[in-house]
């Protein structure tokens, strides 16, 4: 579903999307749809490239950024765009965090854009759940740190769903990872902060997801979980001019989600 009006020229693009693998998503339409959207800035989590891959692609895009885990085939971001920062930072300053490839910031003259594709806290027992929290405490710490520089628009997978209507089946999921009280306390503990959520700054709609599972036919049914966020500093908003959940762009177990501000 896409909750926002056609693009102007004074507007600005950000697609966010966990590819689930970019070497796969590249038979799958990727550049079609890249072709398409046009976005100023994408951003990408879940590549899964190793240390010393150099994969060529989207040539048009001049300023390319990448984190790759240090363990081949796992994690990984990126971000492409034409328009090159005033500093480029890799990781949340803590070597226990950084060896995932999870974060990348891009400094510009009146805001900052980071991409994050936030830890798993286990898919079947939790396991992760402890180093999950963890990692919640001191990405907060981080984000808190680059807004008190200037504004953030931050972007990713952050694997929670935060309320009830976030998910198809919240009574079934209690407890499990993604819905755990502790992940969406860590959730609760951004707005807090004082970022927006913008796609629910637009709707209140139910049944608005960004992941499925692959098992048991659960996209085609909307048996969804929406996972990935565009969260924005308070003092962005009256910049932000919509966001979007691109349920129809296939290729992923995830699907884009995009917002446009006004420059």
């Amino acid at each position: 579903m896409r909750e926002t009006g056609s693009r102007r020229n004074d507007q600005v693009k950000f697609i966010s999307w966990n590819v689930n693998g970019l070497r796969a998503v590249l038979k799958k339409g990727f550049l079609d749809f890249v072709a398409a959207e046009k976005p100023d800035f994408l951003c990408l989590q879940e590549t899964r490239l190793g240390q010393d891959v150099s994969l060529e692609v989207l040539p048009e895009y001049e300023h390319q950024f990448w984190n790759h885990a240090e363990k081949a085939g796992y994690s990984g971001t990126a971000i492409f765009t034409r328009h090159k920062p005033l500093a480029v930072h890799y990781g949340i300053g803590k070597k226990k965090h950084d060896q995932e490839g999870r974060v990348i910031t891009l400094e510009y003259e009146t805001f900052q854009l980071l991409t994050v594709y936030t830890p798993n806290a286990g898919i079947d027992d939790c396991a992760r759940l402890p180093y999950r929290v963890e990692w919640d405490k001191d990405f907060l710490a981080y984000v808190r740190k680059l807004t008190a520089e200037k504004p953030l628009i931050f972007c990713g997978d952050l694997n929670v769903a935060h309320t009830e209507i976030d998910l198809a089946r919240p009574k079934q999921n209690r407890g499990r990872a993604g819905f755990t009280d502790e992940e969406r306390a860590g959730f609760e503990n951004m707005l807090g902060a004082g970022f927006l959520d913008t796609f629910r700054e637009f709707s209140d709609a139910p049944e608005q997801y960004t992941w499925w599972s692959f098992r048991a036919g659960a996209r085609k049914r909307n048996v969804g979980w929406r996972i990935d966020y565009f969260l924005i500093d308070r003092a962005l908003r009256p910049k932000l001019k919509g966001a979007s959940i691109l349920a129809d762009v296939m290729g992923s177990d995830h699907c884009p989600v995009a917002i446009e501000l006004k420059t």
